[in-house]
């Protein structure tokens, strides 16, 4: 018989996955659910909190968001990270109309899950999607780049530091 994978991240190296959803039942939900499978989760519940966390903890190896959230929408969120980087995203939203989610697959996230949705078929999906991109370094690090001694850039929040 063969001996089976674990789902989940490697053991010592836990993935982190960082949940943007103005909702904290939904957060909490999330969190707990994806901590019990062994991930690192960070949370947000706002986009701008979202780049914020990003700036701080460095890029997850994917983001859970929702679309529809006060001051900038989940669209919105994806399309400034996408200015800095390649996350994998799942979309998480109670819009259920097509174009919708066309928009969204098309344009910004590996997946799209409707609210209300299946907490263990979201972390199925979660532990697919980082199977298939793999293990990014660059996520364990804040998202800065030193050009000169005393020059860095923040890309997260298109910030020049002197």
């Amino acid at each position: 018989m063969s001996e089976m994978k674990p789902v989940g991240p490697s053991p010592g190296l836990p993935q982190r996955i960082l949940i943007v959803d103005d909702d904290p039942e939904i957060l909490r939900l999330v969190a707990y659910k994806l901590d019990n499978a062994g991930y690192d989760v960070l949370t947000a519940s706002s986009g701008q909190q979202a780049l914020d966390v990003i700036v701080r903890k460095g890029l997850p190896h994917l983001a859970i968001v929702d679309i529809m959230m006060p001051n900038m929408t989940g669209f919105e969120f994806c399309q400034k990270v996408q200015q800095f980087c390649d996350m994998p995203v799942i979309l998480l939203s109670v819009i259920d109309e097509e174009d919708t989610k066309i928009k969204g697959l098309e344009h910004f996230a590996e997946d799209y899950i409707t609210k209300p949705f299946s907490p263990r078929e979201l972390v199925a999906r979660v532990q697919r999607i980082l199977r298939r991109v793999g293990d990014f370094a660059y996520t364990l690090s804040p998202i800065t780049s030193s050009i000169f001694a005393d020059l860095t850039i923040e890309f997260a929040a298109w910030r020049i530091l002197g």
